[in-house]
């Protein structure tokens, strides 16, 4: 369900001395222009998305239509409170690849990242190509999902964190595997 216009109150930081970069940013309604434009959007970057950067520029991923778009820092009123974001907008934001991902034309994705609502509804997988890739996707996922799974190229859990507890591999499996790396140094893949 969407929420009408989103305010300050809204927000757990605001003005331009906070980092808005990987965060949920909420736009002032007087910056949209056309009523197809959500207020919310996922900021990947831009040299206005540090605290107190003295360029202006943002670029987001807007998390009604998921189309990336070019805002100004003072367009942005600041970054919303994870429990405020819709189901919609949830699933919109588990299908953004992580800001630096590896080119999919030119490397071969060896991962799928998959974000989920309580209810078990999620989207499709988005292709992640190394450990630094799934790694930045949970750290953008896991203020906003209920449950997050890494899957690999055949489909097996490799990572599951739900409501930022880890629930797989589990701590006799991480012992599990540092003893065999350390009987067979070298050849621990995480595929």
């Amino acid at each position: 369900m969407e929420k009408g216009i989103y305010v300050e109150s809204d927000c757990i930081e605001t003005g331009s001395s906070c980092s808005i970069k990987g965060k949920v940013i909420v736009l002032k309604a007087s910056a949209l222009g056309d009523e197809g434009q959500s207020q919310l959007c996922y900021c990947v970057g831009g040299d206005g998305a540090e605290a107190d950067a003295v360029n202006q520029s943002v670029f987001a991923v807007d998390l009604y239509q998921g189309e990336y778009a070019r805002w100004k820092r003072l367009d942005v009123m600041g970054v919303l409170k994870p429990e405020l974001l819709s189901e919609h907008e949830r699933l919109q934001l588990s299908q953004i690849r992580p800001e630096g991902a590896l080119s999919l034309e030119e490397h071969e994705p060896r991962y799928s990242g998959y974000s989920f609502l309580p209810d078990g509804r999620y989207t499709s997988g988005v292709w992640l190509c190394s450990e630094k890739e799934i790694q930045d996707y949970v750290e953008m996922q896991l203020p906003y999902q209920h449950r997050i799974m890494i899957c690999d190229r055949n489909d097996f859990c490799v990572l599951e964190i739900q409501e930022g507890n880890v629930l797989f591999p589990t701590e006799e499996d991480i012992k599990v595997i540092k003893e065999r790396q350390e009987a067979a140094p070298g050849n621990m893949d995480m595929t």
